[in-house]
């Protein structure tokens, strides 16, 4: 193209065409999408939990050291009836409680998820490292991590709303390769 100049004018700096979308899309989107239509994305929920004073609610994604899958964490959303602080741990130990399933976001794949996983209200033991740490006002949050957090095989994730007497949602999202 020798007819077009890099640099255009001033409130332009830098020279721009777009190419035939009909031919070659010029589309983007996040990782989950495609991981999505896959069958690689999967949700795991606590649902609304009352976690007693002192007390965290606590959900826990372990990837088994004989996985072949990694997992790359996309977003944490939910809530809490009061003040309180999400934690997440790289590690950490949990005792008791529940292990609930994580649902494919994709409706029509059989693709199960290789994690395991816990959910209990009660304090994370072990040495877990904090990889990050947010005070939370009364409601709703959402934190997106777009895979930023990389959960390989032998690994856990830990993530921990309170202390105190609350009823909180953790809901966690994330897509395996």
């Amino acid at each position: 193209m020798t007819n077009y100049s890099v640099f255009n004018t001033a409130n332009k700096p830098i020279y721009v065409q777009q190419t035939n979308t009909y031919v070659s899309p010029a589309i983007e989107s996040m990782p989950d999408l495609s991981a999505a239509s896959a069958g690689r994305l999967f949700t795991l929920t606590t649902g609304n939990v009352s976690a007693g004073g002192g007390a965290n609610l606590l959900l826990q994604v372990v990837n088994p050291a004989a996985s072949s899958r990694t997992l790359y964490l996309s977003q944490i959303i939910g809530g809490s009836t009061v003040a309180a602080s999400l934690i997440v741990y790289n590690g950490g130990i949990l005792t008791g409680g529940t292990a609930p399933v994580p649902a494919n976001n994709n409706f029509g794949s059989s693709v199960t998820s290789a994690a395991t996983t816990q959910q209990v209200t009660g304090t994370v033991t072990g040495s877990p490292v904090t990889l990050m740490s947010i005070p939370l006002t009364a409601g709703a949050y959402n934190i997106q991590l777009r895979g930023s957090v990389i959960v390989p095989p032998g690994r856990s994730v830990t993530i921990s709303i309170g202390p105190g007497a609350l009823t909180g949602s953790i809901n966690l999202t994330w897509w395996e390769v």
